[in-house]
């Protein structure tokens, strides 16, 4: 049989493609990757079975209006744009690549962390405008301690460049129990525990409700002054008027930020005017090879499930469909 899969988006990447081509699929592609009328046109007019979901909202009523379709698959790991309780409610599995782009955002994680503590990007623009500022206040990675919070695949990958460079490495992961996954690397059972001990903290972890603000004034205040802060996560985990005032008063030295709380980010934004802050446009798994991955992945996914070939159970948002009904992801 032939499947129709729609992905919200203008393009994915030939990789993926041909994987859905070899499967005698019919693929859809968005003229529009930011148009929701679009998607939602598409999935009540089209016999779509699967939709690849890349960054455009896929919303309840786009989810209910496609009466055959069977499967999602987002291209990444956050689920934001996809109302997963629709999805549920129509006993639709969601699925994520995870692992497809954590080496891509370990590298900038990596990146951003060595600009913010060097003042790369401030120093460049010095030296385009033709002024040769020679700062005398960066910051020595060896030596600091790194605080990672969230330490799957992503935090990991970053905890063993960090033990390379020098840095101490501890985490704070309430998902891990038992020995830590990197030899060097100290576990810690509370937030708490980890923030009062952190030079550099990192963030690696979902948006969800328990997530969103979890880092708030109150838990800023518990760092030590003159910390770093790199987030390649979700914007909205950081309480950012709270990150604002600690980057202007001097608690924190700088930022190192891949993800805002709105995106993209406003031309009026406080951020963009704050010269001890390093800005990228979410791109931390916007390389080729991260890219192929999550294309991969997802076509992996979507057809998995449509054949009857159970991709990783780990890797379904809604698990609870399959206790629900008698689909089985076998």
């Amino acid at each position: 049989m032939a499947f129709t899969i729609f992905v919200t988006a203008p393009q994915l990447a030939p990789a993926g493609l041909r994987i859905l081509e070899a499967a005698g699929c019919r693929t859809i592609l968005m003229r529009d990757g930011s148009s929701t009328a679009e998607v939602e046109q598409t999935l009540a007019s089209e016999p779509v079975d699967a939709v690849i979901s890349r960054t455009v909202e896929l919303s309840a009523a786009a989810i209910h209006s496609c009466p055959t379709l069977k499967v999602i698959s987002k291209h990444g790991v956050g689920v934001p744009n996809i109302d997963v309780a629709a999805a549920t409610a129509r006993s639709i599995p969601v699925y994520v690549t995870a692992g497809a782009n954590a080496q891509s955002v370990a590298e900038l994680t990596l990146g951003l962390m060595l600009a913010a503590a060097r003042k790369i990007a401030l120093l460049d623009g010095e030296l385009r405008a033709g002024r040769w500022t020679r700062a005398q206040d960066g910051v020595q990675l060896a030596g600091r301690r790194l605080g990672l919070v969230g330490f799957g695949q992503i935090g990991q990958r970053v905890a063993k460049v960090a033990l390379a460079l020098g840095m101490e490495v501890e985490a704070f992961d309430p998902g891990l129990r038992g020995p830590s996954p990197v030899a060097g690397v100290v576990l810690h059972d509370a937030l708490e525990a980890l923030l009062p001990r952190t030079d550099v903290l990192s963030l690696h972890i979902p948006l969800n409700p328990h997530t969103r603000n979890l880092i708030d004034a109150a838990r800023l205040a518990l760092l030590p002054r003159g910390a770093i802060l790199i987030n390649t996560a979700r914007g909205e985990v950081i309480d950012e008027p709270a990150l604002i005032a600690a980057l202007r008063s001097g608690a924190l030295f700088a930022a190192g930020l891949d993800t805002m709380a709105v995106e993209p980010l406003p031309a009026d934004s406080p951020l963009a005017a704050l010269p001890n802050v390093v800005l990228t446009p979410h791109v931390g798994g916007s390389t080729a090879a991260a890219l192929e991955g999550m294309a991969t992945g997802a076509a992996h996914n979507v057809l998995g499930f449509l054949t009857g070939q159970a991709p990783d159970p780990s890797a379904c948002v809604n698990p609870q469909v399959f206790s629900s009904n008698d689909k089985s992801p076998s």
